[in-house]
């Protein structure tokens, strides 16, 4: 059957750990509360692409793959990126069927996608001479470097708990199926894609190649929805506003924020590594090659409000 656009707002929507389990089982129950808040934005016209973090999840398929392959001696190591791209799958498949379920149960006639994404990273960046990213499972030291030697890895010591692989981070630079994901848009489809932000990839003579990375899926999402002119950017954490002066008594919320001001913000240290800061600064990527559109950051419970304008930290040009 076709389906028609909503006459809202196009929205790419980053969702963050907070809102998917860390099995298979929980991941199920946490995604039909996500869907239900996703489809509120439905039910108001928006245009959404979901896009989400997939890195539990793909340390677990890593950790279970590598755990077989030691003990039973019949299955074998799985290559990282295809590791990937099965989170991606199974990812998307239950948030599309939750959103799906969602929409029928209030008598939405639209339907859902999920495209498994690849994103071109280049060779060169320099992620690749520092691998940061542990990923699978731990190890003795011993054990460690035999893996580092026999499969060329890149392996260092983890909090004191044990030794781990890591992998690069590097920043994406295109998504290989954009037109595919701006196509289904289009055509009124939500779209579930470029989970983990994406199966990283290098290009090579018109071919792709997957490479051991993860990519930061706020720099993806921020690239994507830049890409195709995405009225927002909404990256959904565990606050409902972005605050400076966090976890002190002189905590102050932030309603809105220019580019120049979140940089302050930066430049003052008042956003966590790893934690707050890459959200932003994938907010400031957004909208610097969008000026047009505007970054929201807010809970998932808040998400339909901010949309509204009602709460959330904007940022904007």
């Amino acid at each position: 059957m076709p389906y028609m656009k909503g006459e809202g707002k196009s929205v790419v929507i980053a969702l963050g750990g907070n809102a998917l389990g860390n099995t298979p089982q929980e991941q199920l129950e946490l995604v039909k509360n996500t869907a239900k808040h996703i489809v509120d934005m439905v039910a108001e016209g928006i245009n959404v692409v979901v896009t989400h973090g997939n890195g539990p999840q793909v340390g677990m398929i890593n950790n279970a793959f590598g755990f077989a392959s030691k003990n039973d001696g019949k299955t074998p190591e799985m290559p990282f990126p295809e590791a990937g791209a099965m989170s991606q799958g199974y990812i998307g498949y239950q948030l599309s069927q939750a959103i799906l379920s969602e929409m029928k149960r209030r008598g939405i006639m639209r339907s859902t996608a999920n495209v498994i994404t690849q994103t071109v990273v280049y060779p060169d960046d320099l992620a690749f001479d520092n691998p940061t990213k542990p990923v699978g499972a731990f190890m003795t030291e011993e054990e460690a470097k035999e893996k580092a030697e026999a499969n060329g890895w890149a392996v260092k010591e983890d909090a004191g708990r044990g030794w781990r692989r890591v992998v690069a981070s590097p920043t994406p630079r295109r998504i290989v199926e954009f037109d595919a994901v701006k196509d289904l848009m289009d055509a009124g489809y939500i779209v579930v894609s470029t989970g983990g932000g994406g199966v990283p990839v290098i290009e090579r003579n018109d071919s792709y190649e997957g490479v051991a990375a993860v990519i930061d899926k706020d720099r993806s999402a921020s690239m994507l929805a830049a890409s195709f002119n995405a009225d927002m950017l909404v990256i959904l954490t565990a606050v409902e506003k972005v605050c400076v002066n966090f976890g002190t008594p002189e905590q102050e919320a932030i309603d809105s924020m220019s580019i120049a001001q979140a940089r302050e913000y930066i430049a003052q240290g008042q956003f966590a590594p790893g934690s707050m800061l890459p959200k932003v600064e994938a907010c400031i990527d957004y909208v610097e090659r969008y000026p047009r559109g505007k970054a929201l950051i807010t809970s998932l419970e808040c998400a339909a409000a901010g949309l509204r304008g009602e709460t959330g930290t904007i940022i904007k040009a």
